[in-house]
C-alpha cells in the first residue's frame, strides 16, 4: 500500500492500482480516478473546467454524459455536498472504470451520491428511457462530446479514438437532443469543446436552450482559444453573451495561473452571469 501523505505534499491513493491501471488524485486529494494506464483518455484540464461550471449553489440532480471514468461528475461532486450524480458512458472499459472508482476507499464519503450508467448517449425515445435516462430528471447536465471531426488524423489507441473522435456529422445535435430531454425545464446545460464546433453546438441548442454563455479558454495571454465553456439554461429565451477569457498560465513558466488553480483544485465555480432557476 501507499502512503497517502508524500513529503512532495501531494495527495496520493492508498489503494494500490490493478495491473494496467492507475489510481489519479484530483482537487489535492478531494477525490481519486481509476483510468487505463496507457490507453484511452486519461482525465484533466477539460475535466475540471467543465465541473466549475456547476454553480456553487447547485443541488438535486446532475448528470456526466460521457463520462469516461468520472472525472467531471465526481469533481463536481466532491465540490458540492447536495448533489447527486450520474455517470453515462458507454464504453465498457470506461465504465468499469467509474464503476471501481466508486469502490475506491478514498471515494467512501462520494459513493453514495454517484451512481454509473452503462449507456449511449445519442440513444433516444424509448430506448433512452429504458437505459435509465428518463425525461425531465435531471437538473444538471454535463458534457465533454468527442471533438475530433472524421478529418482529424485518428489515434491507432482504439479506446481513445472511441473518447475523441466523432462517428457521425450530427453529433451535437444528438448530444444535445438529449441534453434536452432529460433536463427539468429551467435545469443548467454545461459542455466544453473545441472553438471550430460553436456553430454546430448554437445549431443544436435550436429552441431547446436560450441564455448561452460562451468563454473562452486560452493558454496565454495573446493567444486564440483552444476551449470553449458553453452553458445554458433549457427552455428560456434569454440572449447569447460572450464572457472574459480564462487564462490557463500566467507568465513564463506552466504554472496554472491562479484562476486556473481555482478551478482545477475545485475551490471555485464558474457562475453564470444570468440567474439560474434553483433546484428543488
Amino acid at each position: 500500500m501507499q502512503s497517502a501523505e508524500p513529503a512532495d505534499g501531494r495527495a496520493r491513493a492508498v489503494s494500490e492500482a490493478p495491473s494496467g491501471y492507475t489510481v489519479d488524485a484530483f482537487h489535492n486529494g478531494g477525490f481519486f480516478l481509476l483510468q487505463p494506464a496507457g490507453s484511452g483518455h486519461r482525465a484533466g484540464m477539460d475535466a475540471m473546467l467543465l465541473a466549475a461550471t456547476v454553480p456553487q449553489s447547485a443541488r438535486g440532480m446532475l448528470v456526466d454524459l460521457g463520462a469516461g471514468a468520472g472525472a467531471a461528475g465526481l469533481a463536481a461532486a466532491a465540490r458540492l455536498p447536495d448533489l447527486q450524480v450520474v455517470l453515462i458512458e458507454r464504453s465498457p472499459v470506461m465504465a468499469e472504470c467509474a464503476r471501481r472508482s466508486l469502490e475506491l476507499a478514498e471515494n467512501a464519503h462520494l459513493a453514495a451520491r454517484a451512481r454509473v450508467i452503462e449507456a449511449d448517449v445519442a440513444l433516444h425515445g424509448d430506448r433512452r428511457r429504458a437505459a435509465g435516462l428518463m425525461d425531465n430528471s435531471y437538473d444538471h447536465v454535463i458534457m465533454n462530446p468527442p471533438f475530433n471531426s472524421g478529418r482529424d488524423r485518428k489515434t491507432p489507441d482504439p479506446l481513445r479514438s472511441e473518447a475523441h473522435a466523432m462517428e457521425t456529422g450530427d453529433l451535437f445535435e444528438r448530444w444535445l437532443r438529449t441534453a434536452g430531454a432529460i433536463l427539468k425545464p429551467g435545469g443548467q446545460l454545461s459542455l466544453i469543446a473545441r472553438p471550430e464546433s460553436m456553430a454546430d453546438i448554437l445549431t443544436a441548442m435550436g429552441q431547446r436552450f436560450g441564455g448561452a454563455e460562451i468563454t473562452p479558454v486560452c493558454p496565454r495571454p495573446g493567444d486564440d482559444a483552444i476551449r470553449m465553456l458553453v452553458t445554458a439554461i433549457k427552455g428560456s429565451r434569454a440572449r447569447l453573451s460572450l464572457r472574459d477569457r480564462i487564462l490557463i498560465h500566467e507568465g513564463a513558466g506552466n504554472g496554472f495561473s491562479a484562476e486556473m488553480n481555482d478551478f482545477a483544485n475545485g475551490r471555485a465555480a464558474l457562475s453564470r452571469r444570468m440567474k439560474t432557476r434553483p433546484s428543488k
